[in-house]
């Protein structure tokens, strides 16, 4: 029971830190307040306003008894109670007397007047309303044939601090909330930072602008985190060179075997050597496109549908079909993912006569599809074929002029944009890719 409590907190507590760090300074303010409005209308107010208002309806009671005593000087009477006990007083005869209950029941005042009322006189012999005047309580009592109207000041049965005290219990609060929303921004903004920093950082995106701020401990995180993004940089950078400057070294003996094949005279040899050369040479590219760093490239707004349409074009192939609704905005590398399209739309190639792209939009993302009618792929094997370097021997995978490299690049490239790319059977019964990036 208490687990199942605890996750149901869970899911009705705000995920951000600043809305709970809101609510932890929040809630105990509101909770004193309303205690200490609950002690105050309970012990002080309330018991206030039922002495005052039993104490107006005595002096009622005492009045009609007089006047009824009265023999000769009843107007006197009048004007006497009207002058000392601030009552205006009116006696309306000759008129029938209908009692409405017009007692809000939500206001102390109304219920704590017919409360006294009652006790004084008979259910249907008094009526009043709170809300005619704004100040003023119209009150009558049944006399005789006709009735009593008593115009009475509401402070005669409440007291006038409880505006003031309820003013100035309600705007400390508001101001100190207040105070706390404006430095409880100051606060999490820098953690937010570091945050937005990390997450650009995991796309691959270029930070210059990172300065740790707050609080010691968050600054300790942000220079943490910029010693680890600077160590991860230096070591792409140096993978990259070290990859880029064999990768250039080997082109030197490949160019100078090329020229040393025009000197062969049997042409047999010479068609193996350039085959081998080849693909040699395709192994290279793989490799320089491989550790080509996606730093240099700057994130901006393109039409994604274009871009699609575009490379689709260039491969001048009608083989290839596409389903693009509308035009589609994306906030990512215009060049990254021409690469990653190219490279899936070429593996397809490799091993399918029919292919079908399609893009459209959901809630949350885009999703670009690729459908073959190839061979397909083992299901087993989904995951393992996006592994850099890895090859399957199977029909699909068993290419001699590829290194295993351009599905593990499509995969950098996807999750590099805050994506997911994944493999499934297409409706073609071959091989579909599907492609899941943040609108």
């Amino acid at each position: 029971m208490f687990y199942g409590l605890s996750n149901y907190f869970k899911k009705i507590l705000p995920k951000r830190l600043f809305y709970r760090a809101l609510l932890i300074v929040a809630i105990p303010v509101i909770v004193l307040q309303l205690i200490i409005t609950i002690v105050f209308f309970d012990s002080l107010w309330i018991k206030t306003n039922k002495g005052m208002t039993r104490t107006l309806v005595n002096e009622i009671s005492t009045f009609i008894e007089a006047y009824e005593n009265e023999k000769n000087n009843k107007q006197e009477l009048t004007n006497i109670f009207s002058l000392f006990l601030d009552l205006n007083i009116e006696l309306i005869s000759n008129d029938n007397f209908e009692s409405v209950n017009t007692e809000r029941w939500f206001s102390p005042i109304d219920r704590t007047l017919r409360r006294e009322l009652k006790s004084k006189f008979s259910s249907n012999n008094y009526w009043f309303d709170t809300t005619n005047y704004k100040e003023l309580i119209d009150l009558r009592i049944k006399f005789k044939d006709g009735y009593f109207k008593f115009l009475i000041p509401k402070d005669r049965v409440t007291s006038s601090s409880a505006r003031i005290f309820a003013l100035w219990i309600t705007v400390p609060a508001f101001i100190m909330i207040i105070i706390s929303l404006i430095f409880l921004k100051n606060q999490t903004r820098p953690i937010t930072n570091l945050a937005r920093a990390a997450e650009r950082f995991g796309k691959g995106e270029e930070i210059n602008e990172f300065k740790p701020s707050g609080a010691l401990e968050i600054r300790q995180a942000g220079h943490e985190f910029d010693k680890m993004r600077k160590r991860i940089e230096r070591h792409i950078n140096q993978r990259t060179e070290m990859l880029s400057g064999i990768s250039h070294d080997l082109r030197t003996p490949l160019t100078r075997m090329k020229l040393q094949m025009a000197f062969i005279k049997d042409k047999e040899i010479v068609e193996k050597l350039t085959e081998d050369i080849n693909e040699m040479e395709k192994m290279l590219n793989e490799y320089l496109q491989f550790t080509s760093s996606s730093y240099s490239e700057k994130t901006q707004m393109f039409n994604l549908s274009e871009l699609i349409v575009n490379v689709i074009n260039k491969y001048n192939n009608k083989n290839i079909s596409q389903n693009i609704t509308g035009e589609i905005y994306i906030f990512g590398r215009n060049n990254l993912i021409k690469r990653c399209l190219n490279n899936l739309i070429d593996n397809a190639l490799k091993y399918a006569k029919k292919i079908e792209i399609s893009l459209s939009r959901s809630d949350k993302n885009l999703h670009i599809t690729i459908d073959d009618n190839g061979p397909g792929i083992p299901k087993k094997e989904y995951e393992n074929v996006f592994k850099p370097f890895y090859k399957i021997d199977k029909s699909r995978a068993d290419s001699k002029s590829s290194v295993g490299l351009g599905l593990s690049i499509a995969s950098d490239i996807v999750k590099s944009h805050g994506g997911n790319i994944i493999l499934e059977k297409s409706k073609m019964n071959g091989l579909r890719v599907k492609i899941f990036l943040p609108s």
